[in-house]
């Protein structure tokens, strides 16, 4: 058994998790830690503030949490912003969507997931002992089914070993950096990120709706980590705070939650090609633009006006889509326009075998 006597004495795990992948991570790391005689606190980084009553050398603290539009969710983003400086190692580990091929797992994207947190980090004055992506099971239930149980305990076991490996490594005081491996692909990755925040997850967290099933439980609304839902006319109402984590469609017990795909093709279509160039043929035609200023900056123009047009269509689309879904036939038919609807489209969330128990 290997000496474990320059160990850490304390670990400190931050987490932010929708459907459990990033809250497995942390909670094995800080078992696994605990076998080794350091003591771990696991913390819910949403609902409480920095704990640093403990942090020294001696302590490590850690970062898990999801992939979103291939950078870390915008609450990990202000969380880590407002994190106090300090000159403790640190960890961080993002989880990307696994998938099983026949007996293999493929690997997820991270873009700018594990990078933007490390730099602001470093310049907090913490040094980086851990920086890895784990390939959880996908959980994308608005593009995707969820995967089938026997894909998820592959993905999950195989999981189990890199984590023991890298907690090993870590609380040995030995750098884990196989994140710079991905690299080249995170940077090709990053104009996606960057759309992704400012654009394209307000979109995405305007794509969820209430069903005729739903009863107005309000577990959507209660277990929600970001606050996100709320209820207007007695239905459940998301705000453009949502982070797309799918916790709300994977708890809800009568899969009333569902994603309005058909809606969204014929929206997104609106916003990005139709409303704009409508709009600059108008006001081309008006003068208000000039013909030769147009031609000149056509792109910047098309794309300033796709984005303003846009963020008024998502939120008045939205808003009177919510409206409608008080008509039942109405709401019917939207319903089976979304392939969430459906059985064959599995929900995914990961439980323990005591949650299972």
């Amino acid at each position: 058994m290997k000496d474990f006597s320059s160990n850490y004495k304390n670990i400190l795990v931050y987490y932010f998790s929708g459907t459990g992948n990033a809250k497995f991570a942390a909670e094995e790391i800080a078992l696994l830690a605990e076998k080794k005689g350091v003591s771990a606190k696991v913390i819910k980084l949403v609902d409480e503030k920095p704990d640093l009553s403990v942090t020294d050398e001696n302590t490590l603290i850690g970062f898990c949490y999801p992939t979103h539009g291939f950078n870390a969710p915008p609450v990990v983003l202000k969380y880590i912003v407002k994190f106090p400086k300090g000159k403790s190692d640190i960890f961080l580990l993002n989880t990307r969507a696994g998938m099983k091929l026949f007996k293999f797992q493929t690997p997820g994207l991270g873009g700018m997931a594990l990078w933007l947190p490390a730099i602001i980090l470093k310049f907090k004055g913490y040094k980086i002992r851990g920086f890895r992506p784990l390939d959880m099971p996908s959980n994308w239930i608005t593009i995707h089914p969820g995967l089938i149980k026997s894909a998820v305990n592959f993905i999950a076991e195989k999981c189990k070993i890199t984590l023991s490996k890298f907690t090993n490594r870590i609380l040995l005081r030995k750098r884990v950096l196989s994140g710079f491996f991905w690299l080249p692909v995170d940077i090709m990755l990053f104009p996606i990120s960057i759309g992704y925040y400012f654009f394209g997850r307000f979109a995405l967290a305007k794509t969820l709706f209430a069903s005729y099933k739903c009863n107005n439980c309000g577990i959507c609304i209660e277990k929600c980590p970001v606050n996100a839902i709320s209820m207007k006319n007695r239905r459940p109402y998301w705000s453009f705070k949502c982070e797309s984590c799918m916790q709300c469609i994977n708890n809800c017990p009568k899969r009333a939650i569902e994603s309005s795909i058909g809606i969204n093709a014929i929206v997104w279509w609106l916003v990005f090609s139709l409303v704009p160039h409508s709009l600059i043929g108008y006001l081309v035609d008006q003068q208000v633009i000039s013909k030769g200023f147009y031609l000149q900056y056509s792109r910047l123009i098309f794309y300033i006006i796709m984005v303003v047009s846009g963020f008024a269509l998502l939120f008045s689309g939205y808003w009177i889509l919510h409206q409608l879904l008080r008509i039942k036939l109405f709401n019917r038919i939207i319903t089976v326009t979304s392939l969430t609807h459906f059985k064959f489209w599995n929900r995914y969330m990961y439980r323990s075998k005591k949650e299972v128990e």
